[in-house]
């Protein structure tokens, strides 16, 4: 027997509002139930971004640091810095190196007694600010311009899911997380409607079991390496 010979499965915002209302135990009839379900979705989106790592919003992104300069900008919509390291030699075979920087808290960056010392940083610290999250390193670089950059702060960043949109645009997910956000929706649309009040608990079950598939899934598959310190003999 002929299968389809595709694999190219999507759903545009209105088809997802239309299976969660459907869900859900009514029909999506007015512009008001598919406004109502855009903000819901978002609403959702912000609580997936709270429970932990979605692998498909992880990206990469560099910032030239500039000699004397010790605060840089990030993305507006970064939430957080997974993995840093400072690169010095960029695009030269021969000399590009990728160098350890640590993360450390405020506090321990209050702590520095000399914020202005100039070197290769080593520390860093992220204020996850609501519109404008920033980078601090320590020490501040000593050389270099953003045109010509000595060091480059290479970094792994955990970014926002973008909004709902219109409805004729997809989700801004993985094709796995399509089953949890129908099944979401549908439970945080029968929170808000009286008559629906009854299958809020099969829905929420339901949503809580597709989402747990879905982030199984969605992790990274390297095995784990521990590495152990060893104090040198005295």
């Amino acid at each position: 027997m002929a299968t389809s010979g595709t694999t190219s499965f999507t759903m545009d915002f209105t088809e997802v509002a239309e299976e969660a209302w459907e869900r859900a135990g009514r029909e999506m009839r007015s512009g008001y139930d598919l406004r109502t379900a855009r903000r819901s979705m978002n609403l959702m989106c912000i609580e997936w971004q709270n429970r932990g790592i979605n692998m498909w919003t992880i990206d990469e992104g560099t910032v030239n640091l500039v000699q004397g300069t010790a605060t840089y900008n990030l993305p507006a919509d970064t939430i957080d810095l997974l993995e840093q390291a400072i690169r010095t030699g960029s695009g030269d075979v021969t000399t590009q190196s990728d160098l350890t920087i640590s993360r450390i808290s405020v506090s321990t960056y209050a702590s520095i007694p000399n914020k202005l010392s100039q070197g290769r940083p080593i520390q860093l610290y992220i204020d996850r600010g609501r519109d404008n999250p920033t980078v601090t390193v320590w020490p501040i670089p000593d050389q270099g311009t953003v045109a010509a950059p000595y060091y480059i702060l290479k970094y792994w960043r955990m970014r926002r899911i973008e909004d709902a949109g219109s409805g004729v645009q997809t989700p801004d997910m993985n094709f796995r997380f399509f089953p949890p956000l129908v099944a979401g929706l549908a439970y945080y649309i029968a929170m808000k409607e009286p008559d629906l009040a009854p299958r809020i608990p099969m829905l929420k079950a339901e949503y809580e079991s597709q989402f747990d598939l879905a982030a199984g899934e969605d992790r990274e598959k390297a095995p784990i390496r521990f590495v152990p310190r060893i104090s040198p003999v005295r």
